[in-house]
């Protein structure tokens, strides 16, 4: 069953057009992501999908409900995480999320119960009553989700939720997304962490100037461009690139303190390094290989488009 539905979705600002036709589908219970450069039209999709934006053509449908025909109803089956959060700076941090729920038609004994079982979970027990003025970043953004999934929603869209977090916020952030989804929602999250998609969506769209051009899963979306494998590679010194390069080793990049060479073979790729090593008297330190990630096939897929 499709939670999110997306058919041919346009938008225009004058003569920019910044999403063109732009279909997508979320079955229930998927963590889906939603990939692309920055300005690639990710955050106005969200803003359509959510009832912020009226798209120029298409429809959204959330849990089965037309967004243009009744926003209000569709509305109260999500939980929205905008990219620059929604908090009331002058209220608490319970009052923030106490008066959310209220709006959600929450009785006071379940607002109560849970906002405190929210603020437990994201670490903020201890900080209640203060003002959320006097918060951090990642520690306002943990507000946001805290009123984004007080009344449970079936679907929870984040718009690049952990950008310019520090590591605890984002950790928890990201616990607190594969909580929701295990308790039973929907979640579509656009980011350009792609490290973070991969570790967290079961499918992925990737949208490049406005236009969707590939669906999958993360592995599958990386296995389309497995062309070449590549062995990382360090020795006891320096080294000149050109002289890895050699047989089916196409190319040799620098990288930190190792050598990155990219090979179809690659047990030719190590034998042959193991050659040259043995030519000029080197010692390996160590030895590893890879196949390309998903940032590189998302770069392929871009550059290709």
């Amino acid at each position: 069953m499709d939670i999110i539905e997306a058919r041919n979705l346009k938008k225009s600002f004058g003569p920019v057009t910044a999403v063109d036709d732009v279909s997508l589908c979320v079955k229930k219970g998927e963590i889906f992501g939603f990939l692309g450069q920055n300005g690639a039209g990710k955050t106005t999709t969200i803003r359509m999908l959510t009832g912020v934006l009226i798209p120029d053509a298409g429809i959204v449908r959330i849990c089965g409900v037309d967004i243009l025909r009744d926003p209000l109803e569709a509305k109260m089956h999500m939980g929205i995480i905008p990219e620059n959060g929604t908090v009331y700076a002058d209220l608490t941090a319970e009052k923030n999320i106490l008066w959310t729920a209220k709006c959600y038609g929450m009785d006071r004994r379940s607002r109560e119960e849970k906002a405190k079982e929210i603020l437990a979970r994201l670490g903020l027990e201890s900080r209640k009553d203060d003002l959320v003025r006097t918060f951090s970043k990642g520690m306002r953004q943990r507000i946001s989700i805290a009123c984004a999934i007080v009344h449970s929603p079936p679907v929870l869209f984040l718009d690049e939720p952990t950008t310019g977090l520090d590591v605890l916020s984002r950790r928890l952030v990201i616990d607190t997304v594969r909580h929701m989804n295990r308790e039973g929602s929907t979640v579509l999250i656009t980011t350009h962490n792609l490290e973070e998609a991969n570790a967290l969506c079961s499918r992925v769209s990737v949208i490049h100037r406005g236009k969707i051009i590939g669906t999958d899963s993360p592995e599958k979306i990386r296995k389309q461009f497995d062309t070449a494998g590549y062995i990382e590679v360090s020795f006891d010194r320096s080294v000149q690139g050109s002289m890895l390069v050699t047989g089916s080793i196409s190319r040799a990049e620098p990288h930190g303190d190792k050598w990155r060479v990219y090979s179809d073979d690659t047990d030719w790729a190590i034998k042959a390094l193991t050659r040259v090593a043995e030519q000029n008297n080197l010692k390996i330190l160590s030895v590893a290989t890879s196949t390309p990630s998903l940032e590189q096939a998302f770069i392929e897929m871009t550059e290709e488009a």
